[in-house]
Parts: structure tokens; sequence; C-alpha cells
């Protein structure tokens, strides 16, 4: 399985961002899809994570209210609408698929990861 994400950049705070990420390969095992975020210096935490349907989600506290997770047709895609910036989302954001544990906020629980893509929220 092989994953792609796109869409990270530079925006001011109160912008907006959609974060993509495409899947490719083997994605018949795939039961969730999230998205994490590592910071410099800090250790990757999760922030959004998706059932293949879409239709269970979860979002971490700091994010809840301002960021969406939607999963596209076929688990082809998926996506992060990011609304309400804050300075403090600013961080290299991985998208992550997994077999098994749905609903996981340990990124030793998720089985592939995309490259990262970028995103910096200016004050």
């Amino acid at each position: 399985v092989q994953l792609q994400a796109c869409g990270g950049g530079l925006v001011q705070a109160g912008g907006s961002l959609r974060l993509s990420c495409t899947i490719s390969g083997r994605t018949r095992s795939i039961s969730g899809m999230g998205w994490f975020r590592q910071a410099p210096g800090k250790e990757r935490e999760f922030v959004a994570g998706a059932t293949v349907s879409g239709r269970s989600t979860d979002y971490s506290d700091a994010v809840k209210g301002r960021f969406t997770i939607s999963v596209g047709n076929a688990k082809t895609t998926m996506y992060l609408q990011m609304n309400s910036l804050e300075p403090a989302d600013t961080a290299v954001y991985y998208c992550t698929v997994t077999s098994t544990n749905w609903g996981s906020r340990r990124p030793r629980d998720y089985d592939y990861w995309g490259q990262g893509t970028e995103v910096t929220v200016s004050s």
C-alpha cells in the first residue's frame, strides 16, 4: 500500500487548507484511515481518524470542531479539511491507514504512511 499526501502550505492564522491523500496498492484489507501530525521537537500525534466508509470519525480535542476528515470512493483517497487554523497547528501532516485497530490514536497501530506534507500557520 502506498500513500501520497499533498495540500500543505503557508497560511495565515484563521485561514483554511485542505489536505489530500491518495492511496494505492492492495487496499482491500484497510479498515481505518487517519491523519497524524508532528511538530518540530515533538512526538507524532493523532489528529483525526475514520473508517473506510467515512461514517465513523474521531478527532483529537485540539482540532475538534475545526478539522474534518472525509473518505473518497473505493478507499483511494482521503481528505483533511482544516479551518480556523492556528499557529499551534504548524506541523508536518501524515496520512496513514490500518488493517486492524480502527480508532486507535497510537502511531504504532497504523501500517502504512505517506511521506508527509508541511503546514505552516503564521500569526
